[in-house]
């Protein structure tokens, strides 16, 4: 049901995207990085790939690795696992690293980080065969300035995610761009403590996605001509069961009319193309002061997860959304061509 009275618990959140990067470098005891490292500077030729992997396996906390400006060609996964290392380019269109001939049995990942206190900044991760920048299992994850892009535009054969935080803590995605995900532009999931703002996702099954997480602002996105704008879900079998106390506010959802190219048997490929906000089986949600127009399906829906017709046996999962409130939104057009069952 829709509150219309008390306010909600998830209106403690109001600070969490203000002290978050105070938080991001002082985690929970395994990594501080608070002294400058090393700079090291690597440049777009033919040792690019063995220089800058060699670069992150004897990186220390603190280091910060520099790619120049131009295009870098990789075959294998790009792969992190010091904690306290800095990632940067110089601009989303000036340092372009492309994965489309990643080799087989090489990992479909471009970028995978199992980190903590990592920032990856100001670069282009084009054509990953799998997911372009997944960040496993970090406390301390800032992902910014970022492009993420599969170059032929939408197909289902693109990879999944294009920003990827999944079982993380404190995490920060802003001011990126993400086009031709074929499941989420960003995905956040599993996760907790999390702000993704001023990001503009196109041309993705989903723009963005927040799955089974915890305290999250999403806020100053500009989400359009994705099949669905924004998700908030909480799905079974998962190790997290909730999704809750996640705020949505301040974004525009504007005709995410495109196709939904997801591969079968995924379950976004169940998400009706033409949605603009879609809640589902999320607890204490608010959505508020967001501009909702030209989906054509529907502008913002809040279902349960029997919606999918999809069995499940997690018994500590609940398919019901719980004290959801929504306020203070424009709606314009939108629900005017229904796609699928609706």
């Amino acid at each position: 049901m829709i509150a219309t009275g008390k306010r909600l618990p998830a209106q403690r959140l109001p600070a969490l995207s203000v002290v978050l990067a105070a938080v991001l470098f002082s985690t929970t005891g395994r990594v501080v990085a608070a002294d400058p490292g090393n700079r090291i500077t690597i440049r777009p030729d033919s040792q690019a790939q063995t220089q800058l992997q060699t670069a992150l396996i004897e990186a220390r906390p603190g280091d910060v690795i520099e790619l120049a400006a131009g295009r870098y060609d990789f075959s294998a996964t790009i792969s992190l696992d010091v904690p306290g290392v800095t990632l940067r380019g110089a601009g989303p269109d000036e340092t372009i690293l492309c994965f489309k001939d990643l080799l087989q049995g090489t990992g479909g990942e471009g970028l995978l980080v199992t980190a903590d206190a990592f920032t990856l900044e100001d670069l282009a991760v084009e054509d990953a065969r799998g997911d372009a920048v997944k960040v496993s299992g970090a406390d301390g994850v800032t992902l910014r300035r970022l492009r993420v892009e599969w170059t032929a535009g939408p197909q289902t054969t693109n990879g999944s995610y294009g920003i990827y935080p999944v079982l993380c803590s404190n995490v920060l995605v802003e001011d990126c761009t993400v086009r031709g995900s074929s499941d989420a532009g960003i995905y956040v999931g599993q996760s907790k403590k999390i702000v993704v703002r001023r990001n503009r996702a196109y041309q993705n099954v989903a723009g963005i996605e927040i799955e089974n997480s915890l305290d999250a602002d999403v806020y100053e996105n500009e989400l359009t001509d994705n099949a669905a704008g924004l998700l908030i879900f909480a799905l079974p079998d998962l190790v997290e069961k909730e999704c809750r106390r996640c705020r949505a506010f301040k974004n525009r959802l504007i005709a995410n009319n495109h196709e939904n190219f997801a591969p079968l048997g995924n379950i976004v490929a169940q998400v009706p193309s033409g949605t603009g906000l879609m809640v589902m089986a999320g607890d204490e949600i608010e959505v508020f002061d967001n501009d909702l127009k030209a989906n054509q399906t529907v502008n913002l829906t809040v279902i349960s997860y029997l919606a999918t017709r999809l069995n499940f046996t997690d018994k500590q999962y609940d398919p019901y959304c719980e004290k959801i409130w929504i306020h203070g939104n424009r709606f314009a057009e939108g629900g005017d061509k229904p796609s699928g069952e609706l």
